[in-house]
């Protein structure tokens, strides 16, 4: 339990934190859901868009700090590899 006023300020910042990240993480799974879908579905061209617009809010959350930067070049990778060997 946070007694010192330090420790409840800090307390305060990290719910904070917790809550932006979480909306941040959020967004980020549903773009990977979309490119996921549009896989899925065996459309190449929604699934090259999806994929297009759901790298830069990979990267952006990396330079915010939801995800590690490996993850996310990771996750890019393996995404766009099932892309290319779409029909």
């Amino acid at each position: 339990m946070a007694n010192s006023p330090q420790s409840k300020k800090r307390a305060r910042q990290n719910e904070a934190r917790f809550a932006v990240n979480k909306a941040r993480r959020s967004r980020i799974r549903t773009f990977l859901r979309k490119v996921e879908e549009a896989i899925e579905t065996g459309d190449k061209e929604a699934a090259s868009a999806a994929l297009k617009a759901a790298q830069p809010e990979l990267m952006r959350g990396v330079t915010k700090g939801v995800y590690h930067k490996n993850t996310a070049a990771r996750k890019v990778s393996r995404l766009s590899a099932r892309v290319k060997s779409l029909g």
